[in-house]
């Protein structure tokens, strides 16, 4: 199974049927950025500290990893950074490419893997930003590893991710508003299928994706060579049950030490 491409596919498509997360940002939402009233998130709905990131972005080198769709990288571009966005969907990139035409923005779009940046040169970068995503590949320790790899020294890598809870209940249920336990992590969307509806699944486009535990999460990065400098919790907005018992998000701020 080549989860890469399935994910690529799944993620042209959801261009297609406008996803929320495939919403390039507006002509305003740029021009506010311009004037240095700019923010991202890497979750669902809060938005990054500013306190985060320098005071200019002015001359800064950021990768935003695996954040196609126009979101991040023309808000940051606008704000006066260098900006180079990897995603494995094509359509996704087009997102931010369609931005940076329509508001004459400077980024570089690179179509690839979260688990291979081999494309990068050893300390090409001074941040990442990684919105959730890595519950897209099966592995992330190979993630952090590349990160730290493509990061100077003292950079900074801003992540999000899902925090595991979300992955053990019925999902069917749990829109219903109820929770239900039933899966175990780590696991995949294609283990909690019955065997029989795994090629439809995969036949219908959808994405597959991985429950991975906190300690790949944090740990992970920790293993990596980074410290974990600050973080904080998100959730769906309301608008999902889990909003009212536990934040279901999670976004870190880590810096690369070399000792």
């Amino acid at each position: 199974m080549d989860t890469t491409r399935q994910n690529s596919n799944a993620w042209d498509q959801k261009v297609e049927e406008g996803s929320r997360y495939t919403k390039s940002v507006s002509r305003e939402t740029i021009e506010k950025s311009k004037a240095g009233e700019w923010e991202i998130t890497v979750t669902t709905e809060k938005p990054v500290p500013r306190s985060w990131f320098p005071n200019r972005l002015a001359g800064l080198k950021i990768l935003c990893l695996a954040s196609g769709g126009g979101q991040q990288a023309p808000v940051l571009a606008a704000a006066g950074a260098e900006v180079t966005v990897t995603d494995i969907s094509k359509k996704q990139l087009e997102q931010d490419r369609l931005v940076a035409e329509r508001d004459g923005l400077s980024l570089r779009t690179m179509q690839g893997d979260m688990l291979d940046l081999s494309i990068f040169e050893d300390e090409s970068f001074d941040m990442i930003i990684h919105p959730v995503s890595n519950l897209f590949v099966d592995n992330i320790r190979p993630v952090w590893k590349e990160a730290a790899r493509v990061l100077k020294n003292n950079g900074t890598l801003i992540a999000g991710f899902t925090n595991p809870l979300l992955f053990i209940f019925d999902d069917q249920q749990e829109q219903k508003g109820i929770l239900d336990v039933r899966h175990p992590i780590p696991s995949s969307t294609l283990d909690q299928l019955p065997k029989e509806e795994v090629e439809d699944y995969i036949r219908s486009n959808q994405t597959i994706e991985y429950a991975h535990t906190l300690e790949d999460q944090i740990q992970g990065q920790i293993d990596a060579g980074f410290a974990i400098t600050g973080f904080y919790e998100d959730d769906f907005g309301g608008t999902r049950i889990l909003d009212q018992y536990i934040k279901m998000f999670i976004a870190t701020k880590a810096v690369k030490f070399v000792l």
